[in-house]
């Protein structure tokens, strides 16, 4: 949740940091201001650059500041309009710096930057005025730390007391919140020779928000479009695009290449809409009337793969939110997986007209095409990048290491007497797998679906061997779990909640490093080894027993491509959702580096996303160790706008980053195998085995 000058700033106060006094302004005349002219006024919006854009303005009397509110309030700066403006006396000051802590995901550090100019982008600042301190999330920023950034920035001897204060509470606020970004920019030397944040901006981690809804304070729904703030109260994951085909998709990976088969084919996404697992009736007629009430969206594109989502129960909720009625404007709706047949035959039986039924992706971009008409949209170029390595099969391995996981491997469930740990449970045992105990605090001694359960997961352990645990609890308690698992000496932790503030994750990952507990996730639809056992969520029918390593970012995105592979006859020896946030127990490089030697093992397929390096630093130690498998990569979110985090928190195309084919490029020189098209997979995969 990114929050506006007004709100950073009071949040600042909050936590002790000296800002100048404000008033927040809606259109509609000047109220009495509580402290003397000169002023300055001040536009929120969300997006940099509002000084250029003529959205900051002075005023030496009333008169004025009514005139440049006027204007102000008529300004539309990169897109959002100007709805509120901050007044703030005008500050006299001698020095102005630039300060912030980011959590950092390259580093896995809170970041602590320092600059000693203010108010300009700090990438392009000289390399010498700027000092980066790294701070572990447990550890805190050391006091040698605060002296080395204090004496950078050349300040007065008599403001270390102060600085020391003002940096240290910056750094707890961060902690305090889960704060992906605390900035000050300018932080200025008074002419009273004070501190004081001149302008602030926050970004809370949104996870963090579900967790402590008191955040939501500072949240100011005039900065979103009405779509957006509609889906927000619904629990969907919106984005406004420029198109005009409307997207509603489940998993943020599928709706991510859902995306970008739209932009590449002409038929611009208007929106990134995930449902995710809220299928239901409410959820399902809060999109379509977002969708249906855009001008700007001719006809919509429903594309769902039933994994633990039934096809079935999505058709029912689509035909109870149409109410009967035909939709008020076409729509596309291609089913695959779980459900899927009776989806569709439900949907057909129910003859209402304005619904194109499709059995695939292909026949689903047809029906879109005869459908398009005169509708345009913005223009994307397909962004290839050709394979440098020979497409060649396994070269020999000169030893033999199977996937570290028992044949026989025992599990356990934390959070089995929840509602989606039964669930799951139930149907990893339909599947298998072996669940040999359950943990929840306070029902030890109980019994679900035959498996006992015990208060601790240390009890647990001692009771039985524990080869790897499944963690299905609230999002504010997974970390806590993680800590506890591998406390317990269990060897494999699959993570599955999402909805984990980045900070907290990271410091559950930070204290188990280098000990014997692989975690997989959070985030994650799990992991599988066909034919053997399952510890996850993912839909077991169509898995296959095969040579073939498939690792992913994307539940959907890995039941897509493993469903391809499958109907080609190419089974699966492996099978890992990595997860979709910034920080990730177990990587792509690890992986790999498991299945090197393995003999079931001949190919892998990375099912990647923008943002982040996973893929990059994979194709480095690809590259360094002469990695023997043939190496496949196909990466979603291509077409996303940079800056906007798609449903997973972790994809992200950060501006200035070079762009997809910077990632693209670098993959290619290492010896990935790029596919451009998911119905590409299997046939390459072929040519190999």
């Amino acid at each position: 949740m990114k929050l506006n000058e007004h709100s950073s700033k009071q949040l600042f106060q909050e936590s002790g940091i000296p800002v100048p006094q404000g008033v927040l302004l809606a259109p509609g005349g000047l109220p009495d201001i509580p402290f003397p002219l000169p002023w300055v006024l001040k536009s929120q919006v969300l997006s940099g650059g509002r000084g250029k854009a003529g959205g900051i303005r002075l005023a030496d009397t009333a008169e004025q500041a009514r005139a440049e509110l006027e204007r102000l309030f008529s300004l539309d700066i990169k897109g959002e309009r100007v709805r509120l403006v901050r007044v703030e006396p005008r500050a006299a000051f001698s020095r102005e710096m630039y300060l912030s802590v980011t959590l950092d995901r390259r580093s896995r550090s809170l970041c602590v930057t320092a600059g000693r100019a203010g108010g300009v982008d700090i990438e392009t600042c000289d390399p010498e005025t700027i000092l980066v301190e790294h701070a572990m999330p447990d550890a805190g920023l050391a006091p040698y730390q605060v002296r080395n950034i204090f004496f950078h920035l050349d300040l007065p001897r008599e403001l270390l007391k102060p600085f020391s204060g003002l940096l240290t509470a910056l750094f707890d606020m961060s902690l305090r919140h889960r704060l992906l970004l605390a900035e000050i920019n300018p932080l200025v030397v008074t002419d009273g020779g004070e501190l004081l944040a001149l302008d602030g901006k926050v970004e809370i981690d949104g996870h963090r928000v579900g967790i402590d809804p008191s955040l939501n304070r500072f949240f100011e729904p005039v900065h979103l479009s009405p779509e957006e703030n509609r889906s927000r109260e619904a629990g969907l994951s919106y984005h406004k695009l420029d198109g005009f085909v409307g997207l509603m998709v489940n998993g943020a990976g599928l709706a991510m290449a859902s995306m970008d088969i739209l932009n590449y084919s002409g038929l611009e996404a208007a929106n990134f809409l995930d449902l995710g697992g809220g299928a239901d009736s409410a959820a399902m007629r809060t999109a379509l009337d977002i969708l249906f009430d855009d001008e700007r969206v001719g006809m919509v594109f429903i594309n769902i793969f039933g994994g633990i989502l039934s096809c079935h129960k999505v058709a029912r909720s689509m035909l109870e939110a149409l109410g009967g009625e035909p939709p008020r404007k076409p729509i596309v709706v291609r089913f695959a997986g779980n459900g899927a047949a009776d989806g569709l035959a439900l949907l057909r039986e129910a003859d209402v007209r304005g619904l194109h039924l499709c059995p695939d992706l292909s026949s689903a971009r047809a029906e879109l095409e005869k459908l398009k008409g005169t509708m345009q949209g913005g223009v994307h170029t397909p962004v290839r990048v050709e394979s440098t390595a020979p497409l060649l099969p396994a070269r020999t391995r000169a030893e033999s290491a199977p996937f570290p996981l028992p044949a026989d491997c025992q599990i356990l469930v934390q959070g089995l007497t929840g509602k989606q740990g039964q669930l799951h449970c139930r149907l990893m045992q339909e599947y298998g797998s072996r669940v040999v105990a359950g943990v929840t605090p306070g029902k030890g001694g109980s019994e679900v679906l035959g498996v006992p359960v015990f208060d601790t997961v240390r009890e647990a352990a001692a009771a039985t061997r524990i080869d790897a645990s499944i963690i299905f609890v609230p999002g504010a308690l997974a970390p806590d779990a993680v800590l506890e698992a591998a406390a317990a000496g269990v060897p494999w932790v699959v993570c599955i909640t999402d909805g984990i503030p980045q900070l907290d994750m990271l410091r559950a990952l930070e204290r188990i490093k280098g000990g014997a507990t692989r975690v997989i996730g959070p985030n994650c639809p799990g992991l599988i080894m066909p034919g053997r056992t399952k510890i996850g969520i993912m839909p077991g029918d169509i898995f296959t027993p095969g040579p073939v390593a498939v690792f992913s970012r994307s539940g959907t995105l890995t039941y897509e491509c493993v469903d391809r592979l499958t109907r080609a006859g190419i089974g699966q020896s492996v099978c890992v959702g990595i997860g979709g946030d910034p920080f990730v127990g177990t990587s792509f490089t690890d992986l790999c580096r498991l299945v090197r030697h393995d003999p079931q093992t001949r190919a892998v397929v990375i099912l990647g996303e923008i943002g982040g390096s996973a893929e990059e630093d994979l194709g480095r130690y690809m590259r360094e160790t002469g990695f023997e498998l043939p190496v496949f990569g196909f990466i979603a979110g291509r077409t996303a706008p940079p800056g906007k985090r798609l449903g997973h928190a972790g994809a992200i195309l950060e501006k200035g980053s070079g762009g997809i084919e910077a990632k693209l490029r670098a993959m290619a020189d290492s010896g990935f195998h790029l596919i451009d098209d998911l119905d590409q997979i299997a046939p390459a995969v072929g040519k190999v085995l």
